[in-house]
């Protein structure tokens, strides 16, 4: 009976699958260069970027999102596409006020088991910054490049600027100043996902939050603590 009990406790705190992403696979690792010219990008279709999670509500003339993905055994891959009147990077060194300035945030969880995440690996919130640095809380509660993790270019074309990004996965045993091995991705794999992209147009802090899947509740800000509230990417071929 206890051991019922013990199995039943464990299954009941497992992530539920939603807001669900089938994902095909890239035959050709796309070249990382903020073009979207690759064949991979042809073969995906755009999903919006379009959930406020802070802020006041917002305008298309201001803000609007769209992304795109893919995989292979090596990355998640990702075209973002972001219309943004304004440019915003106030803060130079990567590791202070990180979230205040333009960037994209994208939320893994490498093995899709959901739950809390704000000072552990059990999931990463990479914020991309507009010069390339990639910032995530580590376990000693300190922010940290993870550089190493995500490599992105981004072109601006107008009020139009597109992300190409290639994210490496890895599961919850990372641990920061050791050698570690990004997970090869697989057919039928899940993988807990979300993105975000913070905006701001010249304010000292950000002005919105806008992220691609539904957060219930009154507080949006969630997923750079709770991987529960990230949707579920299958991977396919």
């Amino acid at each position: 009976m206890a051991l019922f009990l013990v199995i039943t406790a464990c299954s009941s705190l497992k992530k539920e699958d939603h807001q669900v992403i089938v994902v095909n696979k890239a035959q050709k690792s796309p070249v990382i260069d903020g073009q979207a010219l690759d064949a991979c990008w042809g073969n995906a279709k755009w999903l919006a970027l379009d959930q406020l999670w802070l802020g006041d509500s917002y305008t298309n003339d201001d803000f609007s999102g769209r992304y795109k993905v893919s995989w292979d055994e090596d990355a998640l891959y990702l075209l973002v596409e972001i219309t943004d009147d304004i440019l915003f990077d106030q803060n130079k060194d990567p590791l202070k006020f990180w979230w205040d300035d333009d960037c994209v945030e994208i939320f893994v969880d490498e093995d899709n088991s959901g739950g809390e995440h704000q000072f552990s690996h059990n999931a990463f919130a990479y914020h991309v910054a507009l010069d390339g640095n990639v910032v995530d809380l580590a376990p000693d509660e300190k922010p940290r490049l993870y550089n190493e993790h995500v490599t992105s270019k981004h072109v601006t074309d107008d009020k139009t600027t597109t992300w190409e990004i290639a994210v490496k996965l890895f599961s919850d045993d990372f641990k920061d100043g050791k050698e570690n091995k990004p997970v090869s991705l697989s057919k039928n794999k899940k993988v807990g996902f979300a993105l975000a992209y913070c905006d701001n147009d010249n304010s000292k802090e950000r002005e919105n939050f806008i992220g691609s899947v539904f957060v219930p509740g009154e507080d949006k800000n969630q997923g750079w603590i709770n991987a529960d509230v990230f949707g579920t990417l299958i991977l396919k071929k």
